[in-house]
């Protein structure tokens, strides 16, 4: 299997960054067989601390209510296999990101450590997620320097990538369901002192998915709509944002429109992008940073390192859908018996910024787990090439509509010690479905409808 990754490796290396073609037939046939549906290694690794991909998906908890949303733990029973601290990390190191080696070397004396649990394979998609996705293997293709796809169904675009574009696009249209939900973040200042930094309901729906059996072209992978609630200077306002699912050249791309109460207007927000602070989470991060990594990859260059096993958090129900985020607030990080790492096969996608091109970050990197294609932790650097902040996503599967929660995410600064929380949901408040009715919701006129005045 590594000989086969190696040589599409090797093969997306030869090919020309404006015109990036499919894998070929036989490569393609390994879908299913060698590999995943989505392009994943089927089989486990050598020593077996990661076990072979299955099939039949998370599985449900007793007394679990379809339709609830109360995704409690699927593996309440489990205790950590080992725990990662400040004394034994470096026997790890080999395992663990960039970013989690510095948590170790800054934090490690006050208390940082990984509570490392079983690995769990159970990530699925639909029969028809796959049936494009094999399609999608020889058919898709990146053109216009990468800005765009061509020949993609509603799938992994590049189940077999063979460049770091394919791999980060294959995070950025990830799979997604409806849903609707109220959360809160919180910052912690350089004092250890919590601070609320925004309350909002969100709404996510993804157009892309409800039509399969058609190609992608303008069809728009995700709208998402926050209406915040607090702080008092920010109750009342509204965003709202277009993503598209194929393509980023010159007018397409994002569109996103704010609601500002202060203005009583809608108005057209491109600022909302790239390095731009982002005001939910007190500007501790950049509009860029959401979900890890999204928008236009335009701005950097991207390099496809190729695949390693990694710690990293995985199957985190307990946190994301029973705890209140509050309660795990540390002075200088999470508290670590909140969250569940689990050893998994990623892909490691390092970015530079291109010359001429203007971004808080110089480099990027990314870790994207191999059976979601979600980019589950990166490393983000200053200008002089220090690392500067770092981020997780805390996953959690919806295992009745084969897919996963993917929204809870945070920073770390590790020069300003401070770190963040976004999207972490207020237990009890996640429902599938947007709960939409107004069919103008995610449109400016339905923004004005409902703005405060």
């Amino acid at each position: 299997m590594q000989n086969r990754i190696k040589a599409a490796l090797l093969l997306g290396s030869l090919v020309a960054s404006s015109a990036m073609a499919g894998v070929s037939p036989e490569q393609a046939a390994m879908l299913g067989k060698t590999l995943t549906p989505m392009g994943a290694e089927m089989a486990g690794n050598a020593d077996g601390s990661i076990p072979a991909w299955d099939p039949k998906g998370t599985p449900v908890p007793a007394g679990y209510v379809p339709g609830s949303g109360n995704y409690t733990d699927p593996y309440a029973g489990e205790t950590p296999l080992y725990t990662i601290n400040a004394s034994n990390w470096k026997e790890y190191a080999d395992n663990l990101t960039a970013g989690s080696k510095a948590m170790f070397e800054k934090y490690g004396a006050d208390g940082w450590e990984m509570h490392v649990y079983p690995t769990h394979r159970g990530i699925t998609r639909p029969d028809w997620y796959y049936a494009n996705t094999a399609k999608n293997a020889t058919g898709a293709s990146l053109v216009e320097d990468g800005q765009k796809i061509e020949g993609n169904y509603p799938g992994v675009p590049f189940p077999i990538p063979q460049s770091g574009l394919e791999a980060i696009w294959n995070h950025m249209i990830r799979y997604g369901v409806d849903f609707n939900q109220n959360y809160d973040v919180y910052y912690v200042d350089s004092s250890g002192k919590p601070v609320l930094a925004t309350s909002a309901h969100s709404v996510s729906v993804y157009p892309m998915f409800e039509k399969p059996d058609q190609p992608v072209g303008d069809a728009v992978w995700t709208m998402l709509r926050i209406d915040y609630t607090a702080p008092a200077r920010r109750a009342g306002e509204i965003l709202l944002v277009h993503e598209p699912g194929a393509d980023y050249t010159q007018g397409k791309g994002r569109q996103a429109w704010q609601y500002l109460t202060g203005q009583r207007r809608v108005r057209l927000a491109p600022a909302v992008s790239f390095d731009t602070p982002n005001p939910g989470v007190a500007g501790t991060s950049t509009y860029d940073d959401a979900f890890i990594y999204n928008g236009s990859p335009e701005r950097y260059n991207w390099k496809l390192v190729g695949k390693q096993e990694m710690i990293v958090p995985a199957n985190d129900n307990k946190f994301v859908f029973e705890e209140k985020l509050e309660d795990n607030l540390g002075p200088k990080f999470l508290k670590p018996e909140a969250i569940r790492w689990e050893k998994h096969r990623v892909w490691v996608v390092d970015s530079t910024l291109k010359e001429g091109q203007r971004h808080l970050y110089s480099r990027r990197t990314f870790y994207i787990d191999e059976d979601s294609w979600v980019a589950v932790a990166g490393d983000m650097y200053d200008g002089r090439g220090q690392l500067w902040r770092l981020q997780y996503l805390y996953p959690a599967p919806l295992y009745d509509v084969n897919a996963e929660f993917n929204s809870a995410y945070g920073a770390y600064d590790l020069l300003q010690n401070i770190y963040n929380l976004n999207g972490k949901l207020i237990p009890g408040k996640y429902k599938q479905g947007s709960g939409v009715t107004d069919d103008k919701y995610f449109t400016p006129k339905g923004m004005s409808r409902s703005g405060v005045r």
